[in-house]
């Protein structure tokens, strides 16, 4: 099979999995900054519900790509205008961290609603009857609210995830070397961009069918979980 791609599947097998912790990574900020935003929107004061409620705005209305190259190029000057001014020496932003940090600080935004919305739907009842027995806000979101919203973040959960994951492509734009960056790589030097832009393809499908089942898994334990408590 490397032969018929003529030496390059490696390549971008290689790069499979660089987009892989791409989106692992970029994920795992996410969930914390939508933590944060889901919070500061629900619990917080004026001026941290007012920045929560900017964010959210601004990044659900910019597109990705204008915003991976605002963060890179923009970032990259700003950080080495303010090296010129302090005397430290230039910095070359590495794509892989700016790649993480921008993916992650968008789907920020769209963790934070699917949070948001989950915590709204727990019931009431439950967290009145947590503070009814003398506990702090913070036990009642750890041991009652954060636990039932997991079942009414999962959809929407995944849905961020698959979304994230097509999302990665962009990293190319920005010198990462991903497989859709290898694939434009063995498109031109051998002439055939259709032929390895189908396998990317495939390897994103592949990708999303594994993310399928593993949020089966999670919704069918969850549903045990939820039973045996009941």
């Amino acid at each position: 099979m490397n032969d018929y791609f003529g030496g390059y599947l490696p390549l971008i097998l290689k790069g499979m999995i660089l987009t892989i912790e791409v989106a692992l990574l970029s994920l795992f900020f996410a969930v914390i900054l939508g933590m944060l935003t889901a919070s500061a929107r629900l619990y917080g004061g004026p001026i941290s519900k007012f920045i929560a409620t900017l964010y959210t705005t601004v990044i659900r209305g910019i597109p990705d790509l204008v915003l991976m190259m605002l963060i890179f190029f923009g970032g990259q000057i700003l950080v080495n205008n303010l090296g010129e001014k302090f005397g430290w020496s230039y910095i070359d932003i590495d794509p892989f961290i700016a790649g993480i940090i921008t993916i992650g600080f968008i789907f920020g935004a769209y963790m934070g609603e699917t949070f948001r919305g989950a915590i709204m739907a727990v019931s009431k009842g439950q967290i009145e009857a947590g503070h009814a027995y003398g506990m702090t806000g913070l036990q009642v979101f750890l041991h009652i609210t954060f636990p039932a919203m997991i079942r009414h973040a999962l959809p929407g959960f995944f849905n961020n995830w698959l979304v994230l994951v097509k999302t990665t492509a962009l990293v190319s734009v920005i010198g990462l070397e991903d497989m859709v960056f290898n694939a434009k790589v063995a498109g031109d030097t051998l002439r055939q961009p259709f032929t390895f832009y189908v396998l990317v393809g495939a390897l994103f499908l592949i990708i999303t069918a594994v993310s399928d089942l593993a949020m089966q898994w999670l919704e069918r334990r969850y549903t045990k979980h939820e039973k045996a408590l009941s």
